[in-house]
């Protein structure tokens, strides 16, 4: 089976929540530390008649959301999470908060409108090549995205105006959504006009026609707002999970898993993301040094993963872009796979975050991506 067969065999759906963006500046984070463990951290309500263990793991703190995603880097805060709890948690707390001063170039923020995020489960192919197959669809479609790669999925976050227009792209290139709930769109309900644009205010310019000319378009609009790689050498990134699949210890490691969440959020880390969903264990990339903050007494460790092989991670700073520039992902996804000058894919992790795009490589593929990621539009190696 091919690469591109073995994609399309992965379990594609929608899920079933309406999302906003949440922005914090690195300098204010501290004072919005009781509202991010008041989001993470929701009170647990078990029926008097649940069998007990099952009312504990359905009820699961790392299982109250649909979807959220909470990000530390070296450039924000970055919060994706329900509409509502962005509204009644941190509105009254940005409202609370004093007034924007005017050094503030990018002040906390919220989203105007939604998003919804489609789940990719099951795709057995080279990472980088997979972010390329996942996003070039909508790329070409002119549909603006985010996209996290987590331990056991990968999430594409799309305007929730679009979702027709995500799904007609998606089914055209093979893609078969999930049918057995409501979060499945029927594409024939969405016809697209090719005439008249997309359904959401898309670019202003027609899509790219191909792969290659959306590279170009890329890395062009980065080199015009003189956005370029950077990396942070002293950070080394470990993508690990929650353990939580034995009865027997599950109270121990949620409560493990909770203290070193905790623990690792209060003293600002450099680089931490996590991801919960109702389904699947918490996700964690989180900086090598911090895995202690997870050990238990024996030497025994909370979380999930190849903690030896770490990940070096290239920041874009896209904090000038609108939210609804799109191709970003895709552009360097496939500057990366197939390049000018890219004998080999490089294999590549990705997270999005509220004003950021991080890519993370081996450190052995290091320096082929920097190079890849500094050719400009033109061909040049830009400073």
């Amino acid at each position: 089976m091919d690469q591109s067969a073995l994609l399309m065999s992965a379990k594609v759906q929608f899920v079933e929540a309406k999302l906003r963006l949440v922005h914090i500046p690195l300098d204010k984070y501290d004072s919005y530390i009781p509202t991010i463990l008041k989001l993470l951290f929701p009170p647990t309500n078990v029926q008097n008649n649940e069998d007990p263990d099952h009312a504990y793991v359905s009820n699961s703190w790392a299982n109250k959301h649909a979807f959220l995603n909470l990000s530390v880097t070296p450039l924000e805060c970055s919060i994706v999470c329900d509409t509502g709890l962005a509204q009644s948690l941190f509105e009254p707390a940005f409202r609370q908060a004093p007034s924007r001063s005017s050094d503030d170039h990018y002040p906390c923020s919220i989203s105007s409108e939604d998003f919804v995020v489609i789940s990719v489960e099951g795709a057995g192919m080279e990472a980088g090549q997979r972010v390329l197959e996942l996003t070039s669809p909508l790329a070409l479609a002119g549909i603006s995205l985010f996209f996290i790669s987590t331990y056991f999925s990968d999430y594409i976050l799309v305007p929730a105006k679009a979702k027709g227009q995500v799904v007609c792209a998606l089914e055209d290139r093979g893609f078969t959504f999930e049918k057995s709930s409501k979060t499945y769109v029927n594409p024939s309900a969405h016809h697209r006009q090719p005439s008249s644009g997309s359904s959401h205010s898309g670019p202003s310019t027609p899509p790219p026609h191909n792969v290659t000319e959306l590279q170009a378009r890329t890395f062009a609009l980065l080199e015009r707002n003189s956005i370029i790689p950077r990396v942070d050498h002293d950070i080394r990134l470990v993508q690990c999970a929650g353990r939580n699949a034995n009865p027997e210890t599950i109270q121990a490691d949620e409560l493990a898993l909770q203290h070193g969440l905790t623990k690792s959020l209060l003293h600002q880390p450099h680089f931490l993301s996590l991801t919960l969903t109702q389904d699947e264990a918490a996700s964690l990339l989180l900086e090598q040094r911090l895995m202690a903050n997870w050990d238990m007494s024996g030497g025994d460790s909370v979380l999930l993963g190849a903690k030896d092989e770490s990940l070096i991670p290239i920041t874009l700073d896209l904090g000038q872009l609108s939210l609804d520039a799109s191709g970003i992902v895709c552009g360097v996804a496939g500057r990366l796979v197939d390049g000018p000058g890219v004998l080999q894919p490089i294999d590549m992790n990705y997270l999005s975050t509220a004003r950021a795009g991080t890519v993370m490589v081996n450190e052995i593929d290091l320096l082929h991506a920097m190079e890849a990621l500094r050719l400009g539009a033109d061909g040049a190696i830009q400073p």
